[in-house]
């Protein structure tokens, strides 16, 4: 057993530096992001999410990074993995739409200039909407209009509609109520 982990003690090294190199990353980034959220007025449960993405990209490059560390042919990491991604890219297309909803909502948390309890008009050549946004979700937003009906839109559209702001912080407002 000793003989075993002096051979492999390189290995577990550069693990270990890999991990806390991560982790580091990992942490800098969560509390960049959960500032980020602070600073623009969004639900701290929007900022996990982010995080909760962060940390299963850094995972996929500490695996990857890992293969080379064991001493795993690179010729071999590339074939698993271009296999690996053209399964998931033939997924990923089945749902394109999930994914771009989920892209959209990453894209919402940094540069959204909408905040939950605005009341928005979005400006649709079929049926405008005008409600207040009660929540920002990962794939859809929610939002109440004035009869009071919960409207869920899909965070790609939204992106890609005229949005105006009609009030802002409309739920504070004693009147709607």
């Amino acid at each position: 057993m000793s003989s075993m982990l002096s051979i492999n003690q390189d290995k577990i090294i550069y693990t270990v530096i890999l991990l806390v190199i991560l982790l580091i990353i990992r942490t800098i980034i969560v509390i960049t992001v959960k500032k980020i959220g602070k600073k623009s007025g969004t639900t701290e449960a929007r900022a996990a999410l982010i995080g909760r993405y962060v940390t299963v990209i850094l995972v996929l490059i500490a695996v990857l990074i890992e293969t080379f560390i064991l001493g795993v042919e690179p010729e071999k990491v590339i074939v698993v993995f271009s296999s690996v991604f053209a399964v998931i890219g033939v997924g990923l297309f089945a749902i394109w739409s999930i994914l771009s909803n989920v892209t959209s909502g990453v894209i919402m948390f940094f540069s959204f200039p909408y905040k939950v309890g605005d009341k928005i008009k979005i400006h649709d050549k079929d049926d405008s909407i005008i409600a207040i946004i009660e929540d920002i979700r990962a794939f859809q937003i929610h939002l109440r209009d004035d009869h009071g009906n919960l409207v869920t839109y899909p965070n790609n559209l939204i992106l890609q509609k005229a949005v105006t702001l009609l009030q802002k912080d409309a739920l504070d407002d004693t009147s709607i109520l």
